[in-house]
């Protein structure tokens, strides 16, 4: 990753505040990943290694580090969206990007949070957005008119459905960290037109014992957060 070398507003930063710059978004990268969007930014800057004063210095608040993390990312989706329209069979190129989005999520509480909503006030996602969304109404609207997408699908409903995924991933990432691959592809098939074959699910269901397992993970974290620990 290249060094950053100029603060927010364009001026050119001093070495040392370009490293702790960085250090702060690898940082930040890391807690949101881990533990969502629900920390603040003393947690940041104990994880870099830094004084909450320095991570202030270089992000006025918490959106607008969200802003720094996760620009990129939205860069990326619209690109692989726009990158899915070159698939010759529509719904190939509709199931790439859900599989694109759905890997992403699984790992990466931070990013399940942000398309709940929680970019609102963050200048640089929003911005991103109606890239994003225009890629994806015309991937909905080619798999429509090729008959293969079910006509009553509208692209509003991709975000509904992949932070779906992004949740069930993370009840079931202690257990069967592939188990949101299983989910994904009964939403793909709710999707499809009916006319055409069901797939093979991708992966097991999860155990009574998984389920209970990860009931027991998800409030020992849930805990874990309202103790501060």
């Amino acid at each position: 990753m290249s060094m950053v070398t100029t603060s927010p507003t364009g001026r050119p930063l001093r070495a040392d505040a370009a490293r702790n710059r960085l250090l702060i978004l690898d940082a930040a990268r890391e807690v949101f990943a881990e533990q969502g969007l629900d920390v603040t930014l003393a947690d940041v800057a104990e994880h870099a290694g830094l004084g909450v004063g320095t991570v202030y210095r270089r992000f006025a608040s918490k959106d607008e580090l969200v802003d720094a993390v996760f620009e990129r990312f939205f860069q990326d989706m619209a690109d692989a969206a726009e990158r899915a329209l070159a698939a010759a069979d529509p719904w190939d190129a509709l199931t790439e990007f859900f599989e694109f989005a759905g890997a992403h999520m699984a790992v990466n509480k931070g990013l399940v949070d942000v398309m709940a909503g929680a970019d609102q006030g963050c200048a640089q996602l929003t911005g991103q957005r109606p890239r994003v969304e225009s890629a994806i109404g015309e991937l909905f609207a080619r798999a429509q008119s090729a008959g293969e997408l079910r006509a009553d699908a509208e692209p509003s409903d991709f975000f509904a459905l992949i932070y779906m995924v992004g949740t069930m991933a993370e009840f079931a990432q202690p257990v069967n960290p592939d188990a949101w691959r299983r989910y994904l592809a009964l939403i793909l098939d709710g999707l499809r037109d009916p006319r055409f074959a069901r797939p093979d699910l991708p992966a097991a269901a999860l155990t009574p014992d998984e389920v209970d397992r990860a009931r027991q993970h998800l409030q020992g974290r849930r805990r874990h957060i309202r103790r501060g620990d």
